[in-house]
């Protein structure tokens, strides 16, 4: 165990230089008052499904930019209750919002659920931006060349905008707001943790978005393609690095203020567990990792779903359980 023990020492030690650009905070500033002065216009329709015991419904709330956001509302309904807490999950790269029964586990833990999916991957939600740059078949090349028109602003605010839908619900509690992905999906949990806090808790699994610097020039997972754009376009690099700093986690965790369940694989080389200590370390709030040394991006998914249940009862999200 010593050399893994020695390495992730390495990793617990790891703070690589910030990135962040002098108008970091007034650029998310303003990006947030773009979102809160647009309108939410949240649809729920409800879904036949064959079980008695949870309420589903099909969700739909616009982006900032006007896109329709797709996704599911799910609400335990075996339980006779005002008010549940309410589970946020974003997915992996190229995903969508998944089928209801990808989240009757957190039903069963007594709470409410939203799926939302990121715009133009795996699922049925569109786009209403326009991109400056990038290569067509990688939306995270999509608007590169301008942090303005770069994907993930409108993707990071689309996440943070599904906590307003939540806070919306009567029978939402908003002071136990719960986020959770993986991958991408981590890597949106843990910028809407920092730009938000409104999040009770944070769940992030094997998560995506941190150096990514290091992403690109080790062609790590999505963020390869970035390594193909610059390999065609050179001179175009020192924009390319301006632009994704700003969207960077490693960047932002600093504001987080919720306590946070992370973990990594060490043979994950998608997400390397160290680009994600870069995020992890600076995070000054209560947190906790779990790093499985022998898994790859897959995180040993069954198992830590076990802990994520657990860490969830210890904070009092488990409404079912009173």
């Amino acid at each position: 165990m010593k050399y893994m023990d020695d390495r992730i020492k390495e990793y617990e030690a790891y703070l690589p230089e910030l990135t962040k650009r002098e108008d970091f905070d007034s650029f998310w500033g303003k990006t947030l008052n773009l979102s809160k002065a647009a309108k939410l216009n949240a649809v729920l329709k409800e879904y036949p499904y064959p079980s008695p015991y949870v309420k589903v419904y099909e969700l739909t709330y616009e982006g900032y930019d006007g896109t329709e956001i797709r996704g599911w509302y799910l609400l335990p309904s075996f339980l006779k209750k005002k008010q549940f807490p309410c589970l946020i999950h974003y997915h992996g790269f190229s995903g969508d919002r998944g089928r209801p029964h990808n989240f009757m586990h957190w039903v069963l833990m007594g709470m409410a659920v939203i799926s939302v999916e990121c715009r133009l991957q795996g699922g049925e939600t569109g786009s209403n931006a326009v991109y400056e740059g990038g290569l067509f078949q990688n939306v995270n090349s999509l608007g590169v060349l301008n942090k303005d028109t770069y994907y993930y602003r409108t993707v990071y605010m689309d996440s943070l905008r599904a906590i307003d839908v939540a806070v919306s619900r009567e029978e939402v509690d908003s002071s136990q707001i719960v986020l959770h992905g993986g991958s991408q999906g981590g890597a949106l949990v843990m910028a809407v943790a920092a730009l938000d806090d409104r999040p009770a808790l944070a769940m992030a699994d094997v998560p995506s978005n941190s150096n990514i610097e290091a992403r690109i020039e080790g062609e790590h997972g999505s963020f390869a393609c970035l390594a193909e754009y610059i390999r065609r376009y050179p001179e175009r690099q020192e924009r390319i690095y301006e632009t994704i700093s700003y969207f960077d986690t490693m960047n932002m965790a600093d504001k987080i203020n919720c306590p946070v369940l992370a973990s990594v694989a060490l043979k994950d080389m998608v997400c390397p567990a160290k680009c994600y200590y870069a995020t992890y370390n600076r995070i000054k709030s209560y947190k906790e990792i779990k790093v499985y040394p022998f898994n790859g991006h897959d995180g040993c998914g069954n198992v830590h779903l076990e802990y994520k249940l657990d860490f969830l009862k210890r904070y009092h999200m488990d409404a079912g359980m009173e």
